[in-house]
């Protein structure tokens, strides 16, 4: 078996976890997690000479093989909340329409998982395939609620609403006001509006809220795609389509992108079985609480710029001022040189 020592950090999953005391702590442990999991799991690595593992915003991601000859991926995750509960949901769908689960290790917040096609996402397929790939995923992974004990540690998305409801007026002080008041009135009314409705309509289900393109992978035989990466919740399933509608922007129509921006949510929507309105009403919600994040941190004035877009589109009234749509960045990119 090859020793962990020779397995390489990614340099950006470094620098990121280089900026903070926990963060370096657990870079300094990652070669004793990944040795300690390999050996639990009686995994080889699958590296070739030179490369590099995978690596997510808060994981590194490192294709192996088991005893048995069958590939699979070994994730060991940054300890946070979202990677505590993300075991959950996997086991909850067991495979279907998301990546398997195989082994866990919840001390270490280590997964082995399914091998999935790292080079093929919904990300670069057209998007007429996206769509249909995406609905049908969807189907499969809105599971409704059942007595398995996973579901008591997924948080509710209705709950989620409360909660921006008393924390986006502050927060939208803090930052200075840092879009139009009518903006956020937009989106304190679809928490107050969805919020009540989820509580009581009966229609929860499992969500995956980070469902977008490049969370999505071909399976290696071939038999279609699978999500990765999920986020769950319980609730509303239309809370799930907001990541669709803040990514491959640049695909908009140029003569009508705000009209585009809204058929993208009707095409979704429908592929999936959901309510259209329903959808574009939490993105609208979603973009907004997404913009006082960015609204905090300088480095982030694309991704402000890009969520002001698609949130203001969405409530009707496109904002002034801003970038063309097609200049703005993808999520995490970088404004275009110029």
């Amino acid at each position: 078996m090859s020793q962990p020592a020779a397995v390489p950090i990614p340099p950006d999953l470094s620098a990121r976890y280089n900026r903070s005391l926990e963060g370096r702590r657990w870079l300094a442990a990652l070669p004793g997690l990944l040795a300690e999991c390999l050996e639990q799991w009686d995994l080889g690595i699958d590296l070739a000479p030179g490369d590099l593992p995978w690596s997510g915003h808060g994981a590194l991601v490192l294709p192996v093989y088991r005893a048995d000859g069958i590939p699979g991926a070994l994730k060991i995750a940054f300890p946070h909340d979202e990677a505590q509960v993300e075991r959950h949901a996997l086991e909850l769908w067991d495979g279907h329409g998301a990546v398997r689960l195989m082994e866990s290790d919840v001390g270490r917040c280590a997964m082995l998982l399914e091998r999935l096609d790292a080079r093929r996402s919904l990300q670069t397929e057209p998007m007429d395939v996206a769509v249909s790939a995406w609905g049908g995923l969807m189907q499969q992974l809105s599971l409704a609620p059942d007595p398995r004990p996973q579901w008591l540690e997924l948080d509710h998305v209705a709950a989620r609403a409360e909660q921006w409801s008393d924390d986006m007026p502050a927060e939208w002080d803090r930052l200075a006001r840092p879009f139009p008041r009518w903006l956020l009135e937009a989106a304190l009314e679809v928490c107050q509006t969805r919020g009540a409705v989820g509580r009581r309509s009966g229609r929860d289900v499992l969500v995956n809220t980070d469902f977008h393109y490049l969370n999505v992978l071909a399976r290696l035989d071939g038999s279609g795609f699978a999500a990765i990466d999920p986020q769950p919740m319980v609730g509303e399933a239309e809370f799930a389509v907001a990541p669709l509608l803040w990514n491959r922007l640049s695909e908009l129509p140029h003569a009508d992108p705000a009209a585009g921006l809204l058929e993208r949510c009707r095409d979704f929507s429908t592929a999936a079985g959901l309510d259209a309105e329903t959808a574009r009403q939490w993105s609208l919600a979603r973009e907004v609480d997404n913009a006082l994040d960015y609204a905090g941190h300088w480095h982030h004035q694309g991704d402000l710029a890009r969520s002001l877009w698609v949130a203001s589109t969405l409530a009707g009234r496109t904002l002034d001022g801003l970038p063309a749509v097609h200049e703005l960045p993808e999520p995490g990119g970088q404004w275009p040189s110029p």
